[in-house]
């Protein structure tokens, strides 16, 4: 008789390859390199390519040893098994001073450089909120850290599909030139998809660039484009609907007040784009832009809009004046809303009934996001209309300012109101109110 030790022994020995490596997915690197010791059969399920396909590498901005420790991991990892990697995140958390970017950049230019000799199966590359513009960035040291970017960018523009470069904050010449290194070998790029929100840095009008205006006119297959409305103009509409027309599928915009939005586009520029792109989403989101001129002059009829986001960060101000925005802007996309994010701090005007009214004009409309001075109400009203089928919301995320501290009365009226349409919220929805004090 086998002893029962000989026999789990047997057992995991036996484990079929395919067990293994799901097995080594669930572990850490630590783990799966002390695991990798234990005999022949699992060294090589270590060195399987679908473990080492995606990776997230987080570098902490605080100085500390254990943190060093991170730099010397990020590269041991790219030279152990950055041949198979397809998805790559890189992230810097806020880099607590110039020694910080110092090591971050070195360490970049040894990992970018093997990966670029090494990898041809990287398909997408992220890197985000870099804030290259903050004084922590010696201009050395950032502008060396570009250039091995971009070398980088050149080495793969072949096999790239997706780039985040979201909160880099370069210059107009150091984003073009970043830009221009996915096409430089042919002269065109065919990526799929490229998030450059906060890219640029703040208060640039990139839209009157004309070196802005050739570099996009380099890419020739784009389906999702995600940038700042600093960067629209009549020039940019017509480039996407020649070059791009016949793959772009949404376009996501972000308006912040820090960013130039002044800027005059055609209604008629936007409607040819959505005529030979007749497929194509448009997503805007709106942060502390919220004066009903400001809107009208960026949110015009011809645009075909999904999704609207109007944000004023808990900030307050008396000329933003909510309801002409809610009663004579959005009805134009009542046809074609389908998601509405409002959070709003209207502690001087009173929104429930052209709210409710907005959202029971618009028919589509299967997401509802809002923060904002509401009565309780207004939530019983808004599911009364859902449960006689006259909105179609699936999604209700609600949160409701009250004035004081004390909100046990709300709270209370909330837990009925949910009792009363409990079989509707239950089966049908995905519901989430609470209130919340804003004092």
């Amino acid at each position: 008789m086998e002893d029962d030790s000989d026999s789990e022994q047997s057992s995991w020995a036996d484990l079929p390859d395919v067990c293994l490596r799901h097995v080594f997915h669930w572990l850490g690197d630590k783990d799966r390199s002390r695991a990798a010791l234990v005999c022949k059969k699992w060294s090589q399920a270590m060195y399987s390519g679908s473990l080492w396909r995606t990776r997230t590498i987080t570098f902490s901005g605080q100085p500390s040893r254990a943190h060093t420790f991170e730099f010397k991991t990020a590269l041991w990892y790219v030279k152990k098994f950055g041949k198979y990697l397809e998805h790559l995140e890189i992230r810097l958390l806020y880099p607590y001073n110039t020694v910080i970017t110092r090591k971050f950049q070195a360490t970049m230019r040894g990992l970018l450089s093997h990966l670029g000799k090494c990898n041809s199966r990287l398909i997408s590359l992220s890197i985000k909120n870099l804030e290259l513009d903050r004084l922590v960035w010696k201009n050395m040291v950032r502008a060396q850290f570009i250039k091995n970017l971009g070398t980088f960018l050149k080495r793969m523009s072949k096999q790239l599909d997706y780039l985040n470069l979201k909160g880099a904050r370069v210059t107009l010449e150091e984003g073009c030139g970043l830009l221009n290194s996915l096409s430089c070998l042919t002269n065109k790029s065919f990526i799929s998809e490229i998030n450059i929100e906060d890219f640029f840095s703040l208060h640039l009008s990139v839209y009157s660039s004309t070196l802005f205006h050739q570099t996009m006119s380099k890419f020739h297959s784009l389906v999702i484009l995600t940038f700042n409305y600093n960067c629209i103009s009549d020039e940019l509409l017509d480039i996407l609907r020649e070059h791009s027309a016949h793959s772009l599928r949404t376009l996501n915009i972000k308006c912040h007040i820090h960013d130039p939005h002044g800027q005059v586009v055609w209604g008629m520029s936007w409607a040819n784009l959505a005529k030979r792109a007749p497929e194509l989403n448009i997503n805007f989101f709106f942060e502390r832009v919220m004066k009903h001129d400001h809107l009208a002059r960026i949110l015009l009829v011809e645009i075909p809009v999904r999704s609207i986001s109007l944000r004023s960060c808990y900030f307050s101000d008396p000329d933003w004046i909510v309801r002409p925005t809610l009663t004579n802007l959005l009805p134009a996309y009542c046809h074609v809303l389908q998601k509405l994010t409002l959070e709003v701090n209207n502690d001087h005007e009173v929104l429930d009934d052209e709210l409710l009214q907005l959202i029971l004009s618009c028919r589509r409309l299967f997401f509802l996001k809002v923060w904002a001075f509401l009565n309780v109400t207004f939530m019983e009203r808004l599911l009364h209309n859902r449960a006689e089928r006259r909105c179609f919301l699936t999604t209700i995320k609600v949160r409701i300012y009250t004035a004081g501290h004390e909100t046990s009365e709300e709270d209370r009226l909330l837990r009925d109101i949910y009792k009363k349409f409990k079989n509707l919220i239950d089966s049908e929805l995905n519901y989430f109110v609470i209130t919340y004090p804003m004092v």
